[in-house]
């Protein structure tokens, strides 16, 4: 599926924008999946095959791709940290996505600009099969339109997992006795992060007990005033927190009663905190080099860490163009 979604896209754009379609299609293929990992795993092999055939730096196409992933990681409402930032602080789903997005599009549109001047002049032609089948496109679109109209999460997971399914089996993907044995990778490939997750929630729990909390928000409390005040704390203990524990979802665990508790008592809207808790915890995971997301991009395209961090312009602008939305943005009265 995600190999049809690529050359679909690939075959529509000429490739003297071949990097920024790298971008636009994994910020497609993020939004779709809910996953980041998954997303550069699938993608970050044909970045690699872009840059060999077109010229351009590789460090290039495979920052294209993880800026991609990074955009659906914060963004899609399928996302684990999505999912997470939400039910931590007692909003819908679709008000978080709403605020988020209007947070992130100047990030995203910026971001193609910079990676479409970086590769300008660098036009070889994509060679090799381009071949995509549209069926293999449609659990995607079906996920990405029926989150975005709002459909339950939880019945969109379904109806995703179900296409996928008959899709996989219909095309060949897959014989029909195999479809137990995929569907259990897929459930195994979440296990670590939700016993780490309940973990985490018991030791918050207990940190709130003995007081840890408390002590947290009047430290916070001593350095900052006001909802914008109360915004930039939610917004620097995300992305610490992300820092300390290399997993967005973690930290969002972790940081999110801590979040509420700041976001009441200084009147944030629980969707703004949402939106700033999953984007700050998304700004510090696609940066830092020991990180998931970039570990991963790396070893598949032999590069080091440090090879693809100056051309992640999307965590960075999606960081400066959040703070600006603390500075500039009217709150509600």
């Amino acid at each position: 599926g995600v190999e049809s979604t690529v050359n679909l896209g690939l075959s529509i754009m000429p490739s003297s924008v071949a990097v920024v379609g790298l971008f636009v299609i994994g910020c497609f293929i993020s939004v779709s999946m809910g996953t980041s990992v998954g997303t550069i795993t699938a993608m970050t092999p044909i970045g690699v095959g872009i840059a060999e055939k077109t010229g351009i730096a590789m460090p290039i196409c495979v920052g294209a791709v993880v800026c991609g992933a990074m955009f659906g990681d914060n963004l899609s409402m399928i996302s684990d940290t999505t999912i997470a930032a939400v039910r931590t602080q007692g909003c819908e789903m679709k008000d978080k996505f709403k605020e988020n997005f209007l947070i992130v599009l100047p990030a995203a549109i910026i971001t193609a600009v910079l990676f479409f001047v970086l590769a300008r002049g660098n036009a070889g032609e994509i060679e090799g099969n381009l071949q995509y089948d549209i069926i293999k496109v449609v659990p995607y679109l079906v996920v990405l339109i029926g989150a975005l109209i709002g459909v339950n999460v939880f019945l969109i997971l379904i109806v995703g997992t179900v296409l996928a399914a008959l899709v996989g089996v219909g095309t060949g993907a897959f014989a029909i006795g195999e479809l137990f044995q995929k569907m259990g990778a897929g459930v195994t490939s979440m296990y670590d992060i939700t016993v780490i997750s309940i973990i985490v929630a018991a030791i918050v729990a207990l940190v709130k007990e003995y007081g840890g909390i408390e002590f947290i928000l009047n430290l916070i409390k001593k350095r900052i005033n006001g909802p914008r005040g109360g915004e930039f704390g939610i917004s620097v203990l995300a992305l610490l927190v992300d820092c300390c524990t290399a997993n967005n979802t973690v930290a969002i665990v972790m940081a999110g009663p801590i979040a509420k508790e700041i976001s009441d008592e200084f009147g944030v809207s629980a969707k703004r905190s949402a939106s700033l808790l999953d984007i700050f915890a998304s700004v510090g995971q696609g940066m830092i080099p020991y990180g998931a997301q970039l570990l991963t991009a790396a070893g598949l395209s032999a590069l080091s860490p440090v090879q693809i961090m100056p051309y992640l312009f999307y965590p960075i602008l999606m960081g400066v163009s959040a703070v600006l939305f603390i500075v500039f943005r009217r709150r509600a009265a």
